[in-house]
């Protein structure tokens, strides 16, 4: 879209923004965080390219949306950056979190995380029990023998909250996309009224 957008004269609400963070750094205003997130993470696509949109899909960050409107932006051919997000993401990014994961909940990791609760006032040493109860049960339905069935047991009030804030953050995605909807929605018909306003 954002290349469309190039190609067709206009520029995206995403761009305008980061060309307005530049010009604010620029100025040596305090830029917070995420607002210099932005701008490095559109600099390293503009400038680096392949391996910038690789470097970009390779870690875990919340603003590899705004190095695809940039290489949009920037005409960069779909090859190039479909093969630079295919490896960042598929082999890189992949072997990255598989290896985060076994270290993290290596069995080492994962006692010295349940002796924390102890840590906690009042309430740890009531957490922790069906914590390990939990991880438990878990342990012995992953290593199960192959044909022997899953034993089912009534589902521990961690299963029911952590079932619950599923459920709430699905209605939220959910809830939060119709409202973007509704704001497109509204922004149109308000620029139509603009433009019938003009003739």
């Amino acid at each position: 879209m954002a290349r469309a957008a190039r190609l067709s004269g206009k520029e995206s609400e995403e761009l305008l923004e980061v060309k307005a963070l530049l010009e604010q750094k620029m100025d040596n205003q305090r830029l917070t965080l995420m607002q210099r997130a932005k701008v490095f993470m559109e600099q390293l696509v503009a400038r680096v390219g392949f391996l910038g949109i690789l470097l970009g899909a390779s870690i875990p960050n919340p603003l590899f949306d705004l190095a695809g409107i940039t290489c949009g932006h920037f005409l960069v051919p779909f090859g190039t950056f479909f093969g630079a997000t295919l490896l960042g993401k598929a082999v890189i990014k992949m072997h990255i979190q598989m290896i985060f994961v076994i270290i993290t909940f290596s069995e080492r990791h994962v006692e010295h995380l349940i002796s924390l609760f102890n840590r906690i006032p009042r309430v740890g040493p009531y957490m922790e029990r069906p914590f390990v109860d939990f991880l438990e049960k878990q342990k012995k339905n992953l290593h199960r023998r192959p044909g022997v069935g899953v034993h089912q047991s009534d589902p521990s009030w961690l299963q029911f909250v952590f079932e619950k804030l599923v459920i709430c953050m699905v209605i939220y995605f959910v809830l939060s996309i119709v409202h973007s909807l509704a704001q497109n929605y509204y922004r149109r018909l308000r620029s139509q009224k603009k433009q019938g306003k003009r003739r």
